[in-house]
């Protein structure tokens, strides 16, 4: 290991970086000395500048691996390399604004009912019924379940950070039929190791339940935490309530589905104005 990956592994412990966000770093790095053959250190900004044109219009990525990339290079010279700001400006390319095929309740229902074992349902179940990620359900321990609260804590989900997250009266009647079955005692949904199931067989599972649902919806398993957040959101949650729930660090991250769902908080018939206008005449 080189020097100067060292140096860039050890600021990342210092920032509390997640194991993926190593791992995408590091590679981002390790393919741009691959492409310059020179050692990052010797770069200068125009030879930064090349390879992020390089990305866009030769290997022509999606704007959101050019955009892994630069946050990965980027921190490698701002935070280890002290580099100014202003040395490592270069032009990237716009993010597609799509909407997402969100799922309705009925889908949602009709993949959790397609999905035969336990242990994998109850998975689904709590992915949605609590908004989590894929990585924050199959890190939950079973010390993790408050249920004289009704409470789930994620410990140390995206950004380091911990939250609670409200469990409802019938999610915790789930998660109790599930202890009892399994009797997990520190992982809660743990793998014949005993370790933490692999996320794979989780999608997996999301995957068959979604086909015998009959469900055609592009997607994987993060719908269902798409789902957890348009579905209260349209029917009137606050977007400060959701952006605390879903542990969002930026209320701009929140507000995006709120685009997704232009219809959240309206009341019924709000938005025809024809209706408006003809009742005006009366």
């Amino acid at each position: 290991m080189t020097p100067l990956r060292q140096r860039m592994i050890a600021a990342m412990q210092m920032h509390g970086f997640s194991p993926r966000t190593h791992a995408s770093d590091l590679a981002a790095v390790r393919d741009l000395a691959k492409y310059t053959h020179r050692s990052p250190d010797t770069l200068a900004a125009a030879d930064l500048k090349g390879y992020f044109e390089h990305l866009v219009l030769e290997r022509q990525l999606a704007p959101a691996s050019v955009r892994v990339s630069y946050h990965g290079i980027r921190f490698l010279y701002r935070e280890v390399l002290a580099w100014p700001v202003v040395d490592l400006a270069v032009t990237l390319p716009k993010r597609p604004q799509r909407i997402p095929e969100l799922l309705t309740r009925t889908e949602v229902a009709a993949i959790l009912q397609a999905c035969p074992e336990v242990r994998y349902r109850t998975l689904l179940r709590v992915c949605y019924g609590c908004g989590l990620r894929l990585s924050e359900v199959l890190g939950l321990r079973v010390a993790d379940v408050d249920g004289e609260r009704r409470l789930l804590r994620i410990d140390q989900g995206k950004g380091a950070k911990d939250r609670l997250v409200p469990l409802s009266p019938t999610l915790l009647e789930d998660l109790r039929g599930y202890w009892r079955r399994y009797r997990p005692t520190d992982w809660l949904f743990r793998g014949r190791t005993g370790e933490p199931l692999n996320p794979t067989r989780l999608q997996k599972a999301y995957t068959d339940a979604k086909r015998r649902a009959g469900v055609t919806k592009i997607g994987g398993i993060h719908a269902l935490r798409h789902a957890y957040a348009t579905h209260p959101l349209a029917a009137g949650l606050s977007v400060e309530r959701l952006q605390r729930l879903m542990g969002h660090t930026n209320i701009r991250t929140t507000l995006g589905y709120v685009h997704w769902v232009p219809s959240a908080r309206e009341g019924e018939g709000a938005l025809d104005w024809l209706a408006h206008l003809e009742g005006s005449h009366g």
